[in-house]
């Protein structure tokens, strides 16, 4: 058995969870935020940032080129879970190393690297082994702002010694991250850049509004045209500006699968939820009662699910992060359903687990999988291999009969903060070992 694991008493199929469960601040806004304090000339403050393994490795990304990350005390009633970034006058371009390889998510610091420093030496990043994430997207992007790439013994050093110049980009494949990326990189650039058939995660809205907060100038976020206007290397200044992590909605659909499937009625607080409206359609579809109010969302679980057939999509479609939770889902619905993963190839991997567990999955290809319901699942000893595999785990264990171990919670540990107390507190019977 690994190190460190989950341990899990199922429910066997009742509807047992009631209570509330917040949700905390996106990973996604929050380690971009983070990456972008590259662009300030003083420091930048985050509140309502998740506790988990990804912000510490993006917090020691920050401190190889310079900068010193601190965690302010909250006051008494005040906002939690504070970071606050104090950049030097000189940052370093070289994020080459260990850490770098082991996150995604590092790919969005080599953009306001390279347009602050000139120059950014960064790996093919790593994180969860989903698929082939080509970053071909972000060198195309450099380069059209004038930076030369060149690969040296597997690390890739691009160079802009005269700066990065407007330019305009369009993305051959919506990205969210390559997005973002190279809003930042524009940011100190010379002259308009105009970024086109952009990701659409409200994410990116988050970032260029903050960014604009803070003397950027930026227009366009959230929609498939982004224009923005370069300071010609003159910093962002974050003007006592606080950067609030909007709530992850990623962790709001999860919540909202579990509830569908074991809860009696499970309130989820401290979301917004317009922004997971694609999970409430599929959700109700299938037969779920759900009741929406301003910043919460009401669950009501249901034994008497219908089939309904799932393609994941481009924001505001159905996330990818949250297809594995869905996959668990439809083997509660009775009759066939189609599952479509439409952005990666190897993210159906988890499949032979669950159908270890008892579910009748038919794989047809790396992105399709036909789920045929209602089938009881059985507890069973599992290796979590991805993140987002790791939760869609959790709630197949938590509707099954009998106990379940799920190893390698680290990589579920980098993006759900204190979750067991969390969903103990609910009603499920899970511990940390």
């Amino acid at each position: 058995m690994s190190e460190n694991f989950f341990k899990i008493k199922g429910l066997d199929g009742k509807l047992k969870l009631s209570g509330e469960i917040a949700v905390g601040g996106a990973k996604n806004a929050a380690l971009k935020v983070m990456a972008s304090a590259a662009l300030f000339d003083n420091y930048v403050e985050l509140e309502n940032v998740p506790e988990i393994e990804d912000v510490e490795r993006m917090s020691e990304l920050l401190e190889i080129i310079g900068a010193r990350v601190e965690k302010p005390a909250s006051p008494a009633g005040g906002s939690k879970n504070k970071r606050k970034i104090i950049l030097p006058k000189k940052i370093k371009s070289d994020i080459s190393g260990n850490t770098a390889q082991t996150m995604r998510a590092s790919i969005v610091l080599t953009g306001p690297i390279l347009t602050r420093a000139g120059k950014v030496s960064f790996p093919n990043p790593g994180g969860c082994s989903i698929g082939d994430r080509p970053i071909d997207l972000f060198l195309e992007g450099f380069k059209k702002l004038g930076a030369t790439i060149e690969t040296q013994n597997n690390i890739y050093v691009a160079s802009a010694p005269k700066g990065l110049f407007g330019t305009e980009f369009f993305f051959k494949v919506q990205s969210h991250t390559g997005t973002e990326t190279l809003i930042m990189a524009a940011v100190l650039a010379k002259g308009e850049t105009v970024l086109k058939n952009c990701a659409l995660e409200p994410e990116i809205k988050s970032l260029a509004d903050f960014l604009n907060d803070c003397g950027a100038n930026i227009s366009g976020a959230g929609t498939s045209t982004i224009r923005i206007k370069g300071t010609a290397g003159k910093l962002l200044s974050s003007k006592k500006k606080i950067y609030k992590t909007i709530p992850d909605r990623i962790e709001t659909g999860s919540f909202m699968i579990l509830a569908a499937l074991a809860g009696e009625k499970v309130v989820i607080k401290n979301c917004i939820p317009e922004n997971v409206e694609i999970v409430t359609e599929i959700l109700r579809t299938a037969g779920v009662k759900i009741e929406i109010d301003k910043n919460e969302i009401i669950v009501f679980g249901s034994k008497n699910l219908s089939a309904v057939n799932i393609r994941t999509h481009e924001y505001p479609g159905l996330p990818t992060d949250l297809q594995a939770g869905m996959a668990v889902f439809l083997t509660q619905a009775a009759g066939e359903s189609a599952l479509f993963e439409t952005i990666y190839e190897g993210r159906l991997g988890y499949i032979k687990e669950l159908v270890s567990m008892g579910a009748n999955i038919e794989l047809q290809d790396a992105h399709r999988a036909l789920i045929k319901g209602k089938t009881p699942l059985v507890g069973k000893k599992m290796k979590a291999p991805d993140l987002r595999a790791g939760m869609a785990f959790i709630i197949a264990a938590t509707i099954a009969k009998g106990d379940s171990i799920i190893e390698n919670s680290y990589v579920i540990d980098r993006g759900y903060e204190n979750l067991a107390t969390r969903l103990a507190k609910i009603g499920i019977d899970i511990k940390k070992e």
